[in-house]
């Protein structure tokens, strides 16, 4: 019969969750706004940042980010092509971000030039959810194309969340998604949770989403 120590995975929760608080701490002194992006491979984490980056920039207010992904620099060079402070943060064999990767990152961050830090975690729906980073919002992003029973197949994320984004609506048709099953799906799960739906191709949906993320 197999034996799991649970007090050990206590503690590392535990001790990421002390790193997150300090990581959260640190945002505030700066006056930073830390929004946590969470989602598979493909939804339109990066795609987002793209959309939200110049509408901030519009009103004022400057973005940052930090681009996890377990290898490579994709991510981390479509948003620093937008002009704005970035950190690439590789996990290496782990398929999210932790605090303290986190933490290392915003050393290399000019965080008194930043008013607002995308934090994009690596695409995976599932093991992100467990580990808070001291972002002050967390937003998952799916797409039409993952299918209508995304939302069903990985409860625990948007329990963990207060804001969805429903990606890719312009491909509902052509994929047989039903949209309206999805954002069922999400309130179900969490019935406080805000709900947008996107075409991040167009920008359509963007300017509601960006609200509520400031307010």
């Amino acid at each position: 019969m197999h034996q799991i120590d649970v007090r050990i995975e206590k503690d590392l929760y535990a001790a990421n969750e002390a790193i997150a608080a300090e990581n959260a701490s640190r945002l505030r002194e700066h006056g930073v706004l830390g929004i946590d992006l969470l989602g598979a491979i493909g939804s339109g984490k990066t795609a987002l940042v793209e959309r939200l980056a110049p509408l901030l920039a519009a009103r004022g207010r400057r973005a940052g980010a930090i681009a996890g992904d377990v290898y490579g620099d994709d991510d981390y060079r479509r948003i620093a092509a937008l002009g704005i402070p970035a950190v690439n943060a590789n996990t290496g064999k782990e398929c999210h971000l932790d605090a303290h990767l986190v933490d290392h990152a915003l050393d290399a961050l000019p965080l008194d030039e930043i008013d607002v830090l995308f934090i994009e975690n690596v695409g995976n729906m599932v093991c992100p959810t467990d580990f808070l980073l001291g972002a002050s919002k967390r937003v998952v992003v799916v797409s039409s194309t993952e299918g209508d029973d995304v939302v069903n197949k990985h409860p625990m994320i948007f329990r963990s969340c207060s804001i969805g984004v429903i990606n890719k609506v312009d491909l509902a048709p052509l994929v047989g998604a039903d949209l309206d099953r999805m954002e069922r799906d999400m309130r179900r799960y969490n019935p406080n949770m805000q709900v947008f739906r996107t075409n991040l191709k167009t920008g359509e949906g963007t300017e509601p989403l960006l609200e509520a993320l400031l307010a």
